[in-house]
């Protein structure tokens, strides 16, 4: 049988394969040497800036697009900010609902009146409550160009709806397919060669390898994410023997911090792919796998911590206390399991700037998959990372309030919200502790004790919810896995 090609045939091969060629070598002239090097030529840079400066433009158009709009509806024009009153206390707004100051009373009784109250705080609860508007992205007071942040201002004007147009071309059709190649080369070097080195018979040359290929493989999963980070105070870097906490707002916290350092992860055993990179990187470096039915082992868990800690010569061990994802504009409760080991803290914060993309991962809503393509559909992640000076367990302190501490310091730092809320409170109803706390306050009220500061219960109730806790950093633990 004879089989007949065409001229046209041989030049599109030549042409495919001149293509790929040219798209191989700028992705390893322009990218993966300079990860394998450490160095930067301030291309993410110089493209960050120029973002900045579309975004302004935009921004300016969308405002002028919608004055216009509001003029010809004859509405004024507003920008959603709406002012917030202070909170005042329970004893207050109870006297103020009772009329207390013209109609004093000899003894605190219940009233009807009291009634008004708690529903007031139940419909304020539901409609702008502090705990569930963590679990959602975060409001942007400008439109960045994506349809995730706002599907009118596209609609706004022709112009903006060509530069919309031009930017899902970009993003899908070059800085997508740039990423996953990316991805997949910095995740097939990571197991290839962890795999590797973990053959080797000398311990120190593994262990010396081992950090190079970790720092390397992870550096061009930074860039296939198109990551921009700022590292601040690096004097303050986690050293062998402690254990490095940060507040945690998506898997990708795990590869922005190992980008600088090297660390020890810890989370439970999984399947497929992430089984294949688990078993291939603890070859090399010591990680902390636990399997299923050890994870519910307290005792367990702290011991294996605690082994590795004392060894001065193994890498810091990465944490995430909070337990579960925080959409970057609060730190909530931190669990005290890593806080009870007998060793130095590292605390970290992470600020991500969400004006390129939200990098807040909503677990409940998007599987990892789904939510790396959305990331890797973005503009870029750029954050700003906070090494803060290390923290010990002071005398007299426990955990609890050790806990606390470092929290607070690592919200001041990241310029978040410091909340006492349990991130559990993501998948689970409210525990009978919080109610019960609200009933005690009442009740004092009821029988005329003064409100001496009704914060002053909140370690007590802590503790309460801490001691329920069967596992501290379980799912933190998992999101740390998958986010490699």
């Amino acid at each position: 049988m004879t089989w007949f090609t065409f001229p046209g045939d041989n030049l599109l091969c030549r042409c495919l394969g001149i293509s790929i060629t040219a798209w191989l070598t700028l992705l390893f002239v322009f990218i993966i040497v300079p990860a394998v090097l450490g160095v930067s030529f301030g291309i993410r840079r110089l493209y960050m800036r120029t973002l900045l400066k579309i975004f302004a433009w935009a921004t300016s158009r969308m405002e002028m697009g919608a004055k216009e709009k509001n003029q010809q509806l004859h509405k004024p024009y507003s920008n959603g900010i709406i002012a917030k009153e202070s909170p005042s206390s329970l004893q207050q707004e109870l006297q103020e609902l009772r009329g207390s100051a013209s109609c004093p009373r000899s003894e605190p009784e219940f009233e009807m009146a009291d009634i008004f109250y708690f529903c007031r705080r139940g419909v304020e609860s539901i409609l702008d409550d502090e705990v569930t508007k963590r679990f959602s992205a975060q409001e942007l007071e400008s439109w960045n160009l994506l349809t995730r942040s706002n599907y009118n201002f596209r609609h706004i004007s022709l112009r903006l709806t060509v530069l919309w147009g031009l930017g899902v071309l970009i993003r899908y059709g070059i800085l997508l397919p740039l990423r996953v190649t990316l991805a997949i080369t910095g995740i097939s070097l990571l197991v290839v060669l962890t795999t590797l080195v973990g053959f080797l018979p000398n311990r120190e040359l593994r262990f010396y390898l081992s950090e190079k290929v970790h720092l390397m493989c992870f550096r061009i999963c930074v860039r296939a994410l198109t990551a921009i980070i700022t590292y601040h105070n690096r004097e303050n870097k986690p050293k062998n023997g402690g254990i490095c906490v940060s507040n945690h707002t998506t898997p990708i916290d795990v590869i922005i911090l190992a980008n600088d350092g090297c660390y020890s992860m810890v989370g439970q055993v999984h399947g497929g792919l992430m089984g294949m990179m688990q078993r291939a990187m603890v070859k090399s470096s010591p990680h902390i796998w636990f399997e299923r039915s050890e994870v519910k082992d307290r005792h367990l868990v702290a011991k294996r911590l605690s082994d590795h800690v004392a060894d001065k010569t193994k890498q810091p061990i990465l944490i995430f206390p909070e337990g579960t994802c925080i959409n970057n504009t609060s730190v909530m409760m931190f669990k005290k399991g890593s806080f009870e080991i007998a060793c130095t803290v590292y605390p970290v914060a992470i600020k991500y700037d969400p004006r390129f993309g939200d990098a807040f991962w909503n677990s409940s809503k998007f599987g990892l998959v789904n939510y790396l393509l959305r990331m890797m559909s973005s503009w870029a992640i750029v954050c700003s990372v906070w090494y803060l000076p290390p923290m010990n367990r002071e005398e007299g302190e426990d955990a609890m309030q050790f806990a606390n501490r470092v929290k607070a310091a690592i919200a001041a730092q990241g310029g978040l919200v410091d909340l006492i809320w349990d991130g559990g409170l993501k998948r689970a109803k409210v525990k009978d502790a919080f109610k019960e706390e609200q009933q005690k306050l009442y009740s004092k009220v009821l029988v005329g004790e003064q409100d001496e500061g009704e914060q002053s219960d909140d370690m007590h109730l802590e503790d309460e919810n801490q001691e329920e806790d069967e596992n501290p950093e379980d799912e933190s633990n998992q999101d740390s896995t998958k986010g490699q």
